[in-house]
C-alpha cells in the first residue's frame, strides 16, 4: 500500500449531512483570508473541526442476541433508575437507564444499541440547557425511539443540549432496524439515553468512555449480577 493511500486509510469518512456545514465554514474561509491572513487560518482550524464533528467511521458491532450496545460516542454520565418520559409508553415506573454525553469533539452519528423493530418515534420541542444535567432528559428537545426486541423495549432518546439546535432522525416508524446501524445524529453537543427493561444490570460505569455500535451496555444473557469499576 503507498503512503497516500495508508494515510487516506486513517481519514473517516464525512457524513453526508455535515457537507452543507463544512462547505459554509470553507467559504468562510476563504472570505476572512481576504480580509485578513491571521482570520483565515481561524476559519481554516474550525472548517476542520467541523469535518471532524461530522466523521463517520466504520464501527465493528458484536451482533450476539441479548447484548445492548452504546447509541453514540462519549462519556457515560449517568447510570441509575429513572423514570422514562411519557411519550414512550414504558410505564410509569423508574427503569434502569445509562446516559452518554457527547461534547462538540465526539462523533455525533448515532446507532442503534440493539437489533429489533421500530415502534414508536415520538418528537417534542424543549429548552437547551446543559445536557450533562439530568433535568436535561424532561426540559430539553429530544426524539424518542422504542425498539422492541425479544428481550424487551429498549428506549432511546435523542436529547438537545447548550449548543445543539437540531436533532435528525433516518429512520421511521415500523421500520426494522439491526444493532450499531445508524438511525441519527445530533448538530452540535448533547446526550443520549437508554432506557432498559426492568431488572437489566449496566455493564458501565459513571465516567467511562463509550464508543457508538461497539461499546456494550448491558448483556440480558448474562448471568454476570453486575461488575465493579476502579478508576485510576
Amino acid at each position: 500500500m503507498s503512503i497516500a493511500n495508508s494515510i487516506r486509510a486513517q481519514i473517516p469518512p464525512i457524513h453526508p449531512e455535515g457537507y452543507p456545514f463544512i462547505g459554509g465554514f470553507a467559504l468562510a474561509s476563504l472570505i476572512l483570508f481576504w480580509i485578513w491572513t491571521p482570520l483565515g487560518w481561524l476559519g481554516t482550524l474550525l472548517t476542520i473541526w467541523c469535518a471532524l464533528f461530522f466523521r463517520d467511521p466504520v464501527r465493528v458491532t458484536p451482533v450476539r442476541d441479548g447484548i445492548v450496545v452504546s447509541p453514540a460516542d462519549g462519556r457515560v454520565s449517568m447510570v441509575g433508575q429513572a423514570l422514562p418520559p411519557a411519550e414512550l409508553g414504558l410505564g410509569d415506573r423508574p427503569l434502569p437507564r445509562v446516559s452518554i454525553f457527547m461534547s462538540v469533539f465526539n462523533c455525533h452519528v448515532n446507532r442503534a444499541p440493539v437489533a429489533g423493530r421500530i415502534d414508536r418515534i415520538a418528537y417534542r420541542p424543549g429548552a437547551f440547557i446543559n445536557a450533562e444535567l439530568d433535568k436535561a432528559s424532561e426540559d430539553n428537545e429530544r426524539n424518542s425511539l422504542v425498539i422492541s426486541t425479544p428481550n424487551g423495549r429498549i428506549g432511546v432518546i435523542q436529547i438537545a443540549g447548550l449548543v445543539a439546535r437540531r436533532i435528525v432522525c433516518f429512520v421511521k416508524e415500523g421500520q426494522s432496524i439491526g444493532a450499531g446501524e445508524r438511525f441519527g445524529l445530533i448538530r452540535f453537543g448533547s446526550r443520549l439515553d437508554v432506557y432498559f427493561p426492568e431488572g437489566t444490570k449496566a455493564l458501565v460505569s459513571e465516567g467511562q468512555t463509550a464508543v457508538a455500535g461497539e461499546t456494550v451496555l448491558a448483556d440480558f444473557r448474562a448471568p454476570d449480577p453486575g461488575r465493579t469499576f476502579r478508576a485510576d
